[in-house]
C-alpha cells in the first residue's frame, strides 16, 4: 500500500498500526516521540502484514524504507519464507572481539592502518580463494566447514588457530553454522563467493575500534570480559556478493512462483513444504554460514594485526550474531518462521540452555553510525513481546544518495549531497576514518542516521534489552 498511515500510541515507547483489510493482524512499530517515522516504511510494514500466514509483525526503532518489508523488520509467517523479508545481505552481523589493552595506551590510527593491509575494503574485492570442494563444505557447515578445509592462502594459513575458532564458534549464534544446502545455490552465486572470504565489502560495513565508554552492568560486563577504558573491536560485515546473488536468484523463484498472492511484487513468498521454499531455506543457509566463516577469517586478520604490535594477547569473541534472517522458532506455543530484516535476534537464558549465555542470556550487539555510539545489550522483561527481537542499528535517516550525492565516474556533482564535507568532517573528529573511498563514506555519515541514544532509549523504555556497556569509536575502516 501507499499513502499516509495511521498509527495509535498506546505508551511512550509503542505504536500500533490496527489490523485493516488486507493486513491479517495489528503491527506493532516500537518508537518513542524522539524518532521520525517515514511513511514509506510504515506502509511496508502494513505490506507485511498481509502477508498469509502472517502471525505477528513488528517493527524495532530503527524502522525505514527497505525493499520489499522495511529494515527493522520482524515478522512470525506460519509456512511461508520471503526471501525480500531477509533481504540480500544474508547473515550481514556484527561480531565484537575484546582486548587486555587500556584504549588510551593504544595508537588506533596504527592498528587500522596494519589492518588495513589484510583486509580489503570495498565492493567485489578478493582475498581468501577457495576450490569449489572447500567452499561446498563452507556453505554446508559454515564454521565447522571453514576448520575443515585449508586454503592456499599464505597469509591467512599461517595466522589461523583452530582452537581459536573453535572457541568463536561456541560464542556466534548457533555456533556459526546451520544446515545448508549447496546444490540448491546457483553457480553464478558460487563463483562470486569463491574468492570473498575475509573481506569487508561497502555500504554500511566495518571494522571499528572502539573504546569502552561506560558500563551500566558492571556483572554483566565481567561475565562478558568488559569494563571501562577497554579497547575493543567491532566488526560488520555479511555474506558480500555470495549472499545477494542468493537473494537475488530466490526473489526472482518467489516471484515466478506467488504470482498475485503476494501483498506486493516485492513480497513475494515461498511455502516451506514445497521443493521450492525447501531449496531457498538451504541457499538462505549457505549464505548465512558463508557469513559467519567471513567474519571469523576477518577476526583473524584483525587479531594478526594487535600481535603484531603488542605480542601474543588474547582476544576473545563476546558474540557474533546475525540480523537478516529467517529461522524457525517457538513463540507462545507456535511454530513460526521469524524473519528479522535489519533486526537483532535477543534472546533470554531460559533460550541459551547448552550455551556459555545460559546464565546471561546471549549477548547483543548493536552499533550506531561511524562516529557515534555502539551499545552491548542483553535481553529484557518484556523481549519475548517482540518474538526476543531488537534493533540492529541506528536506522537511517536519510538515503545515500541524499546524503553524498551524486558524482559521475570523472568525478564530476550531478547531484550535491545535504551533507557538506566541512559538515562531514565535524562529525567524525576525533574518529581516525580508513575509507577505500571516501566520497562513498560520506554515504554513511552520522547525520544520515538517527540518533543511537534515543533508539536505546526506546528499547530499554519498552524492556526489550539492558544495556551492559556504550562504547565510542577510536578509528573506523569502511569500503
Amino acid at each position: 500500500m501507499s499513502g499516509k498511515v495511521s498509527c495509535d500510541r498506546i505508551d511512550p515507547w509503542r505504536l500500533v498500526i490496527p489490523r485493516r483489510d488486507p493486513m491479517r493482524v495489528d503491527a506493532t512499530v516500537y518508537s518513542s516521540e524522539r524518532i521520525r517515522l517515514e511513511d514509506g516504511a510504515l506502509s511496508q510494514l502494513v505490506d507485511a502484514a498481509a502477508l498469509p500466514g502472517a502471525r505477528r509483525v513488528l517493527a524495532t526503532p530503527d524502522i525505514h524504507l527497505g525493499y520489499g518489508v522495511p529494515i527493522g523488520c520482524v515478522a512470525g509467517l506460519d509456512g511461508i519464507v520471503v526471501p525480500a523479508a531477509v533481504g540480500y545481505d544474508i547473515n550481514c552481523g556484527m561480531r565484537l572481539l575484546t582486548t587486555p589493552l587500556d584504549a588510551k595506551d593504544v595508537d588506533a590510527a596504527d592498528v587500522a592502518r596494519s589492518i588495513r593491509r589484510d583486509v580489503p575494503l570495498g565492493e567485489g574485492k578478493r582475498s581468501v580463494q577457495l576450490t569449489s570442494e572447500q567452499l561446498d563444505a563452507v556453505l554446508a557447515r559454515g564454521l565447522k566447514g571453514l576448520l575443515e578445509v585449508h586454503p592456499v592462502h599464505e597469509r591467512y594459513s599461517a595466522l589461523r588457530d583452530e582452537e581459536e575458532d573453535t572457541a568463536d564458534a561456541e560464542r556466534a549464534e548457533e555456533r556459526g553454522s546451520v544446515e545448508g544446502s549447496p546444490g540448491a545455490v546457483s553457480e553464478k552465486a558460487k563463483s562470486r563467493g569463491r574468492p570473498q572470504l575475509g573481506t569487508l565489502g561497502g555500504g554500511n560495513h566495518f571494522i571499528e575500534l572502539q573504546r569502552v565508554d561506560r558500563v551500566d552492568d558492571a556483572e554483566l560486563a565481567r561475565a562478558f570480559g568488559v569494563h571501562e577504558g577497554q579497547l575493543v573491536v567491532m566488526i560488520h560485515s555479511g555474506s558480500r556478493g555470495f549472499g545477494h546473488q542468493v537473494g537475488g536468484d530466490y526473489m526472482k523463484t518467489a516471484e515466478r512462483i506467488a504470482g498475485d498472492r503476494a501483498p506486493s511484487k516485492k513480497l513475494a513468498f515461498l511455502e516451506v513444504d514445497t521443493p521450492e521454499g525447501r531449496k531457498y531455506i538451504g541457499a538462505m543457509n549457505c549464505a548465512a554460514n558463508f557469513a559467519f566463516a567471513n567474519r571469523q577469517v576477518m577476526a583473524t586478520f584483525v587479531r594478526a594485526a594487535f600481535r603484531a604490535e603488542f605480542g601474543p594477547i588474547e582476544m576473545p569473541c563476546v558474540y557474533d550474531v546475525p540480523h537478516n534472517m529467517a529461522k524457525l522458532e517457538e513463540h507462545s506455543g507456535e511454530r513460526l518462521w521469524v524473519h528479522r530484516k535489519g533486526a537483532t535476534r535477543a534472546f533470554g537464558p531460559d533460550r541459551m540452555v547448552g550455551t556459555p549465555f545460559e546464565a546471561t542470556g546471549q549477548p547483543v550487539l548493536i552499533p550506531g553510525s561511524m562516529g557515534t555510539a555502539s551499545y552491548l545489550l542483553v535481553a529484557g522483561q518484556r523481549a519475548a513481546d517482540s518474538l526476543w527481537s531488537v534493533n540492529h542499528g541506528a536506522g537511517r535517516t536519510m538515503s545515500r544518495t541524499a546524503a553524498a550525492g551524486k558524482v559521475n565516474r570523472r568525478g564530476k556533482v550531478l547531484k550535491p549531497g545535504r551533507i557538506s564535507d566541512d559538515d562531514f568532517r565535524r562529525a567524525m573528529e576525533g574518529v581516525v576514518l580508513i575509507a577505500g573511498n571516501r566520497r562513498l563514506a560520506k554515504e554513511e555519515a552520522p547525520q544520515a542516521y538517527k540518533d543511537i541514544d534515543a533508539v536505546i532509549e526506546t528499547v530499554t523504555g519498552a524492556g526489550l534489552g539492558r544495556t551492559v556497556a556504550r562504547m565510542v569509536p577510536l578509528a573506523v575502516l569502511k569500503g
